[in-house]
Order: C-alpha cells, then structure tokens, then sequence
C-alpha cells in the first residue's frame, strides 16, 4: 500500500505515514491514529511496533 493511499485512508498527510516509517526511534503516535492504522491495515500494534532496549550506559559509545 502506497505511503497516499493509506493517509487518504486515516486522514492524515502523506508526509506523516513516511516520516513514521522512516524514523529510527518510535514517533508519538495518539491512539487515534494507532486505532486506524491497526484498522485498515487488519493488523495489531505488535505488527507495527518493534520493542528493542536500549544498550546499558557502560556499553555506549563515549560522546565524541
């Protein structure tokens, strides 16, 4: 599904669908749009979302 097709379908600029999937941090995302999301994509929010923790501070690279 194109990043047009689905912001027609939810209401929303296609900007926001792209700057969703190419964020490499979780955007905020209100329930409202998680809700039509999950909804014209028949999918859950664990189909969306992937959970991956953060490194501890010891295992961080040192500011430069």
């Amino acid at each position: 599904m194109t990043n047009k097709r689905l912001a027609e379908f939810i209401g929303v600029h296609p900007n926001a669908i792209s700057s969703l999937k190419n964020q490499d941090k979780m955007p905020r995302i209100g329930g409202d749009m998680l809700n039509a999301l999950c909804t014209h994509l028949d999918c859950t929010p664990f189909d969306l979302i992937e959970y991956v923790p953060d490194r501890p501070s010891s295992d961080k690279d040192p500011p430069q």
